[in-house]
């Protein structure tokens, strides 16, 4: 925990501090607005850049948000809890369910701006794939919104020789996606790696993902292999940071 030259937590940490324990307790509910500097500067007896750094603070944990000319208000949306392991297991694609409903709890998703093509594999894919770079693959694009939120963006790359012509290359792949459509062509996964990093986001991601000022992406790059650790997609995902929970649950 961060101190100043005496020793103390600074100001704007404990002024941010209650406040999240507001937000905690529901004292702030979703969608509540918060005090401004001006009401904080009163009540802390503060100086506005420390109103304005403990305001800061909440929007950067992903709890707040603010609107230009209005104030700063608690974030109404839940965050996903994306369950890694259990949403991979061939029993859930396999079944002809999305690998996303078994993060959904019943909320509502839809998928746009779906785009399928032949291209080039971004570097690292074409790295992961073992393909030249520049080497053409299917690519299929798509955003991910959550109870009229964009919360993830997704890219896949699959070699092209072995989805050529599969259903795989149309805007919507039936029941069970990718990894259902890769078995039928006798080509399942039988084992998934995630890498997962962070960074703040590109101009065009603040823009697809409407973020707020501030706040980070999250980047997922997942590889699916078939038998004999042959590679049958990378799928390269951005994430809105303070839209997701990650979550990883297995037996010791």
């Amino acid at each position: 925990m961060a101190t100043d030259a005496t020793g103390r937590e600074p100001k704007y940490q404990r002024i941010a501090k209650a406040l999240k324990a507001e937000i905690q307790s529901g004292a702030l509910g979703p969608g509540a607005r918060l005090p401004g500097e001006n009401d904080l500067m009163s009540q802390h007896g503060v100086a506005r850049m420390t109103a304005r750094q403990a305001l800061g603070v909440l929007q950067s944990e992903g709890l707040t948000e603010a609107r230009k000319g209005v104030g700063v208000f608690v974030r109404a949306f839940q965050p996903l809890r994306r369950r890694g392991i259990p949403r991979l297991t061939r029993e859930q694609w396999g079944s002809g369910r999305s690998v996303w409903e078994a993060d959904l709890g019943g909320r509502d998703l839809v998928v746009d701006d779906v785009e399928v093509r032949e291209g080039a594999a971004s570097g690292n894919a074409a790295r992961v794939l073992g393909v030249e770079e520049g080497e053409r693959v299917w690519i299929r694009s798509r955003r991910f919104v959550l109870d009229s939120k964009p919360v993830l963006l997704s890219t896949s790359y699959l070699p092209a020789p072995l989805v050529e012509g599969s259903a795989i290359t149309q805007p919507d792949t039936g029941p069970g996606g990718i990894y259902a459509r890769l078995a039928e062509l006798g080509y399942g996964p039988v084992h998934f790696r995630e890498e997962i990093r962070s960074r703040m986001p590109l101009p065009e991601e603040v823009a697809k993902l409407r973020l707020p000022a501030g706040t980070p992406v999250m980047l997922i790059c997942r590889t699916a292999f078939a038998e004999e650790g042959r590679v049958v997609e990378v799928n390269e995902m951005v994430l809105d940071a303070a839209a997701y929970v990650l979550e990883y649950d297995f037996d010791a």
